[in-house]
């Protein structure tokens, strides 16, 4: 039976080589849609290192993107990798709470 420390060890490492594949629908030039956009850019520079694939999509410019990915609001990222997919909806702010969610930082910090 693995111990923790060792279960800890094994997913960092597996964040660590994880590749990223990630779309962000924004609605032009909003506010929210540039702080999204600066906010994830900076959290795929600092924690990914060219391990990721970020692909933006304006539903302002071709609204028809917005209805096969289920879009109802703007901006939306969706995790498409690695699995299981997840939706994030703002301007991706809550930077803590975005590395836990996208699977960048364990949720809790263990201490030995």
């Amino acid at each position: 039976m693995k111990n923790l420390a060792t279960i800890l060890a094994e997913g960092d490492a597996m964040r660590a080589s994880a590749h990223y594949v990630l779309h962000l629908y924004i609605a032009g030039s909003t506010p929210n849609s540039v702080r999204a956009l600066a906010n994830v850019r900076q959290i795929c520079e600092e924690w990914l290192d060219g391990r990721y694939d970020l692909e933006v999509l304006d539903i302002a410019q071709n609204p028809a993107l917005a209805a096969p990915a289920r879009i109802l609001a703007a901006p939306t990222l969706i995790r498409l990798a690695p699995l299981p997919i997840r939706c994030f909806i703002g301007d991706m702010s809550r930077r803590d709470s975005m590395l836990v969610s996208l699977g960048l930082r364990p949720l809790v910090a263990w201490s030995a």
